[in-house]
């Protein structure tokens, strides 16, 4: 593949090194600007370059350069460093980005899900209401963190805007799961704000911390260190946050609690604060609410109890179920089937995920405080997640309805 890399410092240097370890042909590294629009010009019918690697700073990514791009036929992705710089690209409509941190590999596979495979489009991003995905599942570990670090670990790949909160009020853990700090909890000092009607988009930047994983980024607002400070996280508090988040990122992921609980009939104070209210606030305001339950013959009887509950928490909206953990060691031979027949018999459920057990990916990823995608990229979990998240999360892209994806995916 014949490339031109216009990212300045020590990120250029690197991508140029990294793609031409990788087999590809280097036309052309160094500044954007007239040199890069001079290599594009001269193209003519037989393109000098077929892909185009850019900084997304305004400096280097501009409407011109879009537009050399598209009168060539080149396919241009946008390296950024930041949230500015990435709203920057889609507000010129360029939704192939990358971090600038990537490993070739992930930009590589950029070119894939550019080509049509989960690629935003102008009316799936921002400018439209941006999607809250809350992630539930009852007593017992079924993963429920692991699966919202890993959701929000793909969408953000995808190339989309990422915000991972923490709304568990008993054992929060994403911090310690990505190995972030929890001394100021993120979600909390949000839920604050937000009852104080000050909670903006600079705010939220503030208070949020920044997941730089190989291959995506991601904002995490933290969860609260401490069970006893749940009073700070009421329904009212975490439904404005969840209201501020849609205007501020494309998807939001919440992590949250198991207990579905509502104790209001068993208080003589019904205005007194609710240890479950941000578990049922945010199951209530999500667009999408992810069932997950573990493979096991406890586990699904478990999942089984409390789904009832949640569809008519959720006025009989049916979440997505996936199915965690599945292994022949805790459900018997043809585990996938059996578990699939369990559900449509005593669950009604007939279109469950199903993720496969890898205990020694998950030890890795957590012993390394990253995520999954980063510490076992083929890891088959990895695969069964990164494949829901495409097909059941991820807006459809019709072939050619991307502003940049009818061109076809460059061979070199």
């Amino acid at each position: 593949m014949r490339l031109a890399i216009a990212v300045p410092g020590e990120s250029g240097a690197r991508l140029a090194a990294e793609a031409v370890r990788h087999g590809h042909s280097l036309e052309y590294e160094g500044p954007g600007g007239a040199v890069l629009s001079e290599v594009l010009r001269g193209a003519g019918s037989d393109p000098a370059v077929q892909v185009v690697v850019v900084s997304a700073a305004p400096e280097h990514l501009t409407r011109g350069l879009l537009d050399e791009c598209d009168e060539t036929g080149v396919r241009l992705i946008a390296a950024v460093s930041t949230d500015a710089e990435r709203r920057h690209a889609r507000g010129l409509g360029l939704f192939e980005t990358v971090s600038v941190d990537a490993t070739w590999s992930a930009i590589e596979e950029s070119f894939v899900v550019s080509a049509g495979i989960g690629s935003p489009t102008q009316e799936s991003t921002r400018g439209t209401a941006s999607t809250v995905i809350a992630v539930w599942g009852p007593a017992g570990a079924p993963g429920r963190t692991t699966l919202a670090v890993a959701i929000a670990t793909e969408i953000a790949a995808a190339g989309y805007s990422v915000a991972l909160g923490d709304v568990d009020t008993h054992s929060a853990s994403i911090a310690p799961t990505l190995g972030l700090l929890d001394e100021a909890p993120g979600f909390a000092a949000a839920c604050r704000l937000a009852g104080a009607d000050s909670l903006t988009q600079s705010e939220l930047e503030r208070i949020g911390q920044r997941y730089h994983g190989a291959g995506s980024s991601f904002w995490v607002l933290t969860g609260i260190g401490q069970p006893r400070r749940w009073p700070e996280l009421s329904a009212q508090r975490v439904t404005a946050t969840i209201a501020a988040c849609r205007d501020w990122v494309d998807f939001t992921v919440l992590d949250t609690a198991s207990s579905l609980e509502n104790d209001e009939e068993i208080s003589s104070d019904l205005f007194a604060p609710r240890r479950n209210a941000a578990t049922i606030a945010a199951l209530r305001a999500a667009d999408r609410v992810i069932a997950v339950g573990s493979a096991d013959p406890i586990g699904l009887a478990r999942f089984l109890r409390a789904h009832g509950d949640l569809v008519q928490l959720r006025d009989n909206d049916v979440p997505t179920t996936v199915i965690n953990k599945l292994r022949a060691t805790a459900i018997g031979s043809g585990p996938g089937t059996q578990v699939l027949q369990t559900l449509a018999r005593f669950g009604g459920i007939d279109d469950a995920e199903l993720v496969p057990y890898d205990r020694q990916a998950m030890d890795a990823a957590l012993l390394a405080g990253a995520t999954l995608a980063e510490a076992a990229p083929r890891s088959p979990a990895r695969a069964a997640i990164r494949q829901f998240v495409h097909d059941r999360l991820l807006p459809v892209t019709p072939p050619v309805a991307a502003r940049r994806s009818r061109f076809a995916p460059a061979t070199g």
